[in-house]
């Protein structure tokens, strides 16, 4: 199944440690699945225990709602030491990953850059939803806010509410949504 993934190209997808789910940009070189992952419990989580599940989803809400940690409804299947979402397709194995100094315009962090070699397929299927432009929008805004919560400037904040727009234009309408423009801070 890791074949259905296009080399280098970024996919956003939900990795699950022991207590957490959140979302991740994986991209695929070779056999390998990779991504980094910013300090958080996840992050933690994994310095102490490399098993993970890696896996799909098409569902927009569930993406941000994990990013922004709002609460979601999801069923779990465990087998030691491996945990996973019930349902969704995706890969187990034991992540490598090395801690690393991060910087870019934000500033100065420290990140796990992680690599999966998949040893187990996690069988399940993706709900048979087209995906709308909305929804990119909705993704995209919550990966600017989450950057925003850490260094609240005035470009990540109009850059939000310009694709706010377009989003409300193409039919968007979610809970999620709402909750990123409302903790914007307007005095900008």
């Amino acid at each position: 199944m890791v074949d259905l993934l296009v080399e280098n190209l970024l996919y956003e997808m939900l990795l699950v440690t022991r207590t957490n789910v959140t979302p991740v940009g994986v991209v695929r070189r070779g056999n390998s699945l990779n991504f980094k992952l910013f300090p958080g419990k996840s992050f933690r989580e994994l310095k102490v225990d490399s098993h993970v599940a890696i896996q799909a989803t098409n569902d927009p809400e569930l993406l941000v709602r994990t990013a922004l940690n709002l609460p979601v409804e999801l069923e779990f299947e465990e087998r030691e030491p491996y945990r996973w979402i019930k349902g969704l397709p995706g890969w187990l194995g034991e992540a490598s990953c090395a801690e690393e100094t991060w910087r870019d315009e934000i500033g100065e962090t420290k990140v796990l850059k992680c690599s999966l070699k998949p040893e187990e397929e996690i069988p399940g299927r993706l709900p048979q939803r087209p995906f709308t432009r909305a929804d990119c929008l909705l993704v995209e805004m919550a990966v600017l806010f989450t950057r925003y919560l850490v260094s609240p400037r005035k470009a990540i904040r109009d850059e939000i509410l310009r694709l706010y727009t377009t989003y409300r234009r193409l039919g968007g309408s979610s809970e999620s949504a709402e909750y990123i423009i409302g903790r914007l801070d307007r005095s900008q």
